[in-house]
């Protein structure tokens, strides 16, 4: 066999070698996210998905869907898409919570896990920001109990942009994410900001 060869193949085996490594690289960030979710340190939040405009209309009330504001089409095929991204990390089996208001219990619906319960703590204060000292201590005694009990089950919170910001002190846009490290009081250690996935 000439050096001709040689090299062509140790250049080949270099490739394989490189992608290997590559793919391992991937595999492993991609797990990342489900393995910290696995435990009780953990939990993530997210905002729900587009819906047009700011607040909800007067005299809206949470039984009518029609009198708030809602996702719109490109908002549901986010958070559809957002829980196929979730199950691609790994995350095959969920605890979910939502807020009240329509556009986080449809986020919550298209995710595509088992099911999603209503919790209280979640709900906007964005019409008497007031509450929001009392709604986020309410949250994190919600989160300290649910960490103990979810099992392997990842913690996930559909909210508000209000919720959110008074939790973790940063804006965040429709359908982002935020793991959230948390203590045994349910309080914020640190988190991770993951923008709105889009794709793989």
């Amino acid at each position: 066999m000439n050096n001709t060869h040689i090299g062509n193949g140790m250049r080949w085996k270099k490739i394989i070698v490189s992608g290997m490594c590559l793919l391992a690289s991937l595999c492993s960030h991609a797990s990342d996210l489900s393995e910290k979710l696995q435990s009780s340190d953990y939990v993530l939040l997210m905002r729900h998905t587009r819906a047009p405009g700011v607040g909800d209309p007067s005299n809206y009330t949470l039984d009518d869907c029609k009198t708030q504001r809602n996702l719109s089409a490109e908002g549901r095929q986010h958070a559809a898409a957002i829980g196929d991204w979730l199950r691609r990390q790994g995350i095959k089996a969920a605890e979910v919570h939502s807020s009240a208001w329509c556009r986080c219990k449809d986020t919550a619906e298209l995710l595509k896990f088992d099911s999603f319960k209503v919790e209280a703590s979640l709900a906007s204060f964005f019409d008497d920001m007031r509450k929001a000292k009392d709604t986020t201590q309410a949250l994190e005694r919600f989160i300290s109990e649910k960490v103990k009990t979810k099992g392997a089950k990842a913690l996930i919170l559909v909210t508000h942009h209000v919720n959110i910001y008074e939790f973790m002190g940063e804006n965040i846009a429709s359908g982002d994410l935020v793991l959230a490290k948390v203590n045994a009081s349910g309080k914020m250690v640190s988190y991770k900001l993951i923008p709105r996935p889009t794709d793989g």
